[in-house]
């Protein structure tokens, strides 16, 4: 990965000598150092949409620690994306319910395909392939993604044709690029005349990382003005990270939200859910529900002892370093500063090394 021997002007011989190490923040440790080279290797497989997921930039920081010098270097490596994912619909198998007396024109927004690449390996176009009564309309999201819709091109007659089979093909910008396809199967309804309607046309909702498991965040509402099969509401998830669907679980009668997995705001500080209301004859309305998190001082500091002499002569001198120490607090804001001293009474202190790190000299 890069020569950091050569980089930061070290001997070779004293690298093997007094000891050099990489430590990571995190659990596993992606990096080490070759003793006879002086290089930064891999020491574990990297998957950067597993460690980097909705970031551009992803970057993973160590630390490279000379154990007879106390001394200890911050190292930063880029990790860069290849085409190793193909678009992915989060159901193949679709099926839209349209009314026989929808106006030519009409759009019916459809599930995004997700790529986890990133740039221009990510998803880039779509294509439907069908019959003549539907085309295919790309709108350009808020974040810039691209949102497909299913477009009427032609009038509808239930009674010449009460099923329509369509495929959605979702392609990204690798080179070769990879696909993903999903099949539409449209099916023609009788009348429906009104659509459902939320409440709101965003909810929001703040609640602690504490919050119990199986506590109801938000209840979304939609009203119909039809009687009957077309005036019943289903609630629906439409669009949201895959992490969020592992947290979150909506009543598809009721329209609550309810709570399924702890939060953790170390992990996640909001959610962005997108709810559809569809009725018995297959008109929907969308909302966006937006779930805040905010933190609390559950995690407690960490100290680690990354370096340390197991005995000093009585004749050191005063500003002799005998330990490295580091501390985190996996917390933010004011729950995550930490405040490191030392016992009274002893002839050592504590002296500010490089970020989380400190000296005991």
């Amino acid at each position: 990965v890069g020569d950091v021997a050569k980089d930061l002007g070290l001997q070779l011989a004293a690298l093997r000598d007094r000891g050099a190490r990489v430590v990571s923040k995190g659990r596993t440790q992606y990096f080490s150092v070759h003793g006879k080279t002086g290089h930064l290797v891999t020491a574990e497989r990297i998957d950067r949409e597993q460690l980097c997921e909705s970031v551009q930039q992803c970057m993973l920081r160590c630390e490279l620690i000379v154990e007879g010098e106390m001394k200890v270097y911050g190292i930063e490596v880029e990790i860069t994306d290849i085409n190793d994912n193909a678009p992915s619909f989060k159901e193949i198998e679709l099926e839209e319910r349209i009314s026989e007396t929808t106006a030519p024109g009409t759009q019916f927004p459809l599930d995004e395909a997700h790529d986890p690449d990133s740039g221009e390996n990510s998803l880039l176009s779509y294509e439907l392939s069908g019959d003549e009564h539907f085309s295919l309309a790309v709108q350009e999201g808020p974040s810039g993604n691209q949102r497909p819709e299913l477009v009427l091109a032609k009038a509808l007659d239930r009674e010449e044709a009460a099923f329509h089979e369509l495929v959605l093909r979702a392609s990204d910008g690798g080179g070769p690029a990879w696909t993903g396809t999903a099949r539409i199967r449209v099916t023609v309804l009788d009348a429906n005349d009104n659509a459902p309607v939320f409440s709101q046309a965003e909810y929001m909702v703040r609640v602690p990382e504490n919050v119990p498991v199986g506590s109801t965040l938000v209840t979304v509402t939609a009203a119909d003005a039809d009687d009957g099969i077309y005036g019943y509401v289903k609630y629906s998830l439409k669009r949201m990270v895959a992490k969020a669907s592992q947290i979150f679980h909506l009543d598809s009668e009721r329209g609550a939200i309810t709570l399924v997995q702890s939060l953790d705001f170390e992990e996640g500080d909001s959610y962005e859910l997108e709810v559809q209301a569809r009725d018995g004859g297959g008109l929907s309305d969308t909302t966006k529900v937006i779930v805040t998190i905010n933190d609390v001082n559950d995690n407690v500091p960490e100290i680690s002892v990354r370096s340390a002499l197991s005995e000093i002569s009585e004749d050191a001198p005063e500003g002799t370093v005998v330990a490295l120490v580091h501390v985190h607090d996996r917390d933010s804001g004011a729950n995550g500063e930490v405040h490191c001293s030392l016992d009274r009474g002893v002839p050592l202190r504590m002296e500010k090394s490089y970020e989380d790190y400190y000296r005991v000299v």
